[in-house]
C-alpha cells in the first residue's frame, strides 16, 4: 500500500460494514481500510482484523480525534445516520452512506441545510443499484431514444424472507426504498405520487407482515411504475425490471442469474440476497466513491437523492396505512444539488 491510498474509516460492524470492510481490504484500489468503529468493542476489533493495520474504535468521535481516518463508510443503522452526518460535515470528512440517509424527510432536509452550510457535497448515498450493470445499460437505452419514448416500468422486488424485528413500515422504508430510487435514476423526474395497495396475503409471512404489496406511482412527467414487493417469497432473491417503450420491451435482472439444462430439464439457479445479487455493484460503488474522494468530489446519488427518497417513503407508509394516493411533499430542489 502506498502513502497516497485513502485511509478509510468504516463505521458500524454489523452485516454491511463487515461485508464493505472486506471489499476495502480486498478489492478496491487506492484504498484501505484504517478504522472499524462499532459500539460493541469486541465485534469492532474481530472485523478491523480482517483489514491489515486497521484499528478499532468504539465511537465515531474516537476514531476523528485519533485522525485516523480521511474518509468514512457509515453503515450503522438508519436512526443513528443524522448524528454521524452532522459530526462528519463539521469534520469536513466525505462519506459513502449507507441508505437510508435518515429515516424520515424532515431530518433528512436538516442533512441537506447542514451540507449546503458546510459549501461542499461530501456526502454519497449507498444506492448501489445504480451501479449495476444491467441498470445502467437500461438507463443508457432510455436516454438514448432508441425505442422511442419510455412509456412505464414494471418493478419486482422479492426477498426469501424477513429478519426479526421487520415491520410493516420496513417493507416501505428499507425495500420500496431502493425501486423509488431506480424509478428516480431511470427517468430523470422526481416522483410527485404514491399508492400501496394490499389484496391477498402469503400464510407464510411474519406475523404483522402483509405480504405482497403493490406499490403505483407516478412521476412530474407523467410516467406510470408500479413494484411488486414480496418479502417473503421463500425461494430467493431476485430484483427485475420491465421498461414499456413505444416500439419495444426490455428487461433487466436475470444477468446474476446461471440457467442450467440438464436430465430432460431446465433449472435457473436464484442469489440467496442482496448481497451476492449486487456484490458487483458494490465493488463499482465503493471504486467509484474512493476515485472521486481522491478528486475532491462523490461519484453518485447525492444528499437530495437520499432526501427524495425518504419523502417518497413518508408517502408510501401514509398510503400503506389507509390514506390511498399520497403526494410526495417535496421542497424546490436547490441549486447547489443541481
Amino acid at each position: 500500500m502506498s502513502v497516497e491510498d485513502l485511509r478509510v474509516g468504516v463505521v458500524g460492524a454489523g452485516r454491511m460494514g463487515a461485508d464493505h470492510v472486506l471489499r476495502l481490504a480486498g478489492h478496491i484500489l487506492r484504498a484501505r481500510v484504517s478504522a472499524v468503529v462499532d459500539v460493541d468493542s469486541e465485534r469492532a476489533a474481530d472485523v478491523a482484523a480482517q483489514a491489515p493495520g486497521a484499528r478499532s474504535f468504539a465511537s465515531l468521535e474516537e476514531m476523528l480525534a485519533a485522525d485516523a481516518a480521511d474518509a468514512v463508510v457509515l453503515a450503522t443503522p438508519g436512526f443513528l445516520h443524522e448524528d454521524a452526518l452532522i459530526t462528519l460535515i463539521d469534520a469536513g470528512v466525505p462519506v459513502l452512506c449507507e441508505k437510508p440517509l435518515t429515516p424520515d424527510p424532515e431530518s433528512s432536509l436538516r442533512i441537506l441545510e447542514a451540507e449546503m452550510a458546510a459549501d461542499r457535497q461530501l456526502i454519497q448515498v449507498g444506492f448501489m443499484r445504480r451501479f449495476d450493470t444491467g441498470y445502467r445499460q437500461l438507463k443508457a437505452i432510455i436516454d438514448s431514444g432508441e425505442y422511442g419514448e419510455l412509456l412505464m416500468l414494471h418493478l419486482q422486488h422479492r426477498n426469501p424472507s424477513t429478519p426479526p424485528g421487520f415491520t410493516n413500515e420496513m417493507i416501505i422504508n428499507d425495500s420500496v426504498v431502493h425501486e423509488f430510487d431506480a424509478v428516480r435514476f431511470f427517468t430523470g423526474s422526481e416522483i410527485e405520487s404514491v399508492q400501496v395497495r394490499i389484496g391477498r396475503l402469503t400464510s407464510l409471512a411474519a406475523a404483522g407482515i402483509q405480504d405482497p404489496q403493490h406499490v403505483t406511482i407516478q412521476t412530474s412527467s407523467g410516467l406510470l411504475a408500479d413494484v411488486e414487493i414480496f418479502c417473503s417469497a421463500q425461494f430467493g432473491y431476485q430484483v427485475h425490471t420491465q421498461a414499456t417503450f413505444e416500439r419495444g420491451i426490455v428487461k433487466i435482472g436475470d444477468s446474476s442469474e446461471v440457467e442450467v439444462t440438464t436430465d430432460g430439464r431446465r433449472a435457473t439457479a436464484v442469489d440467496s440476497g442482496f448481497v451476492s445479487r449486487f456484490r458487483h455493484a458494490y465493488d463499482i460503488e465503493v471504486q467509484d466513491w474512493v476515485d472521486a474522494v481522491h478528486q475532491g468530489r462523490i461519484a453518485g446519488p447525492s444528499a437530495w437523492d437520499g432526501y427524495a427518497t425518504a419523502a417518497c417513503c413518508a408517502a408510501g407508509v401514509a398510503s400503506q396505512q389507509g390514506q390511498g394516493i399520497v403526494d410526495v411533499n417535496l421542497v424546490a430542489r436547490p441549486e447547489f444539488y443541481s
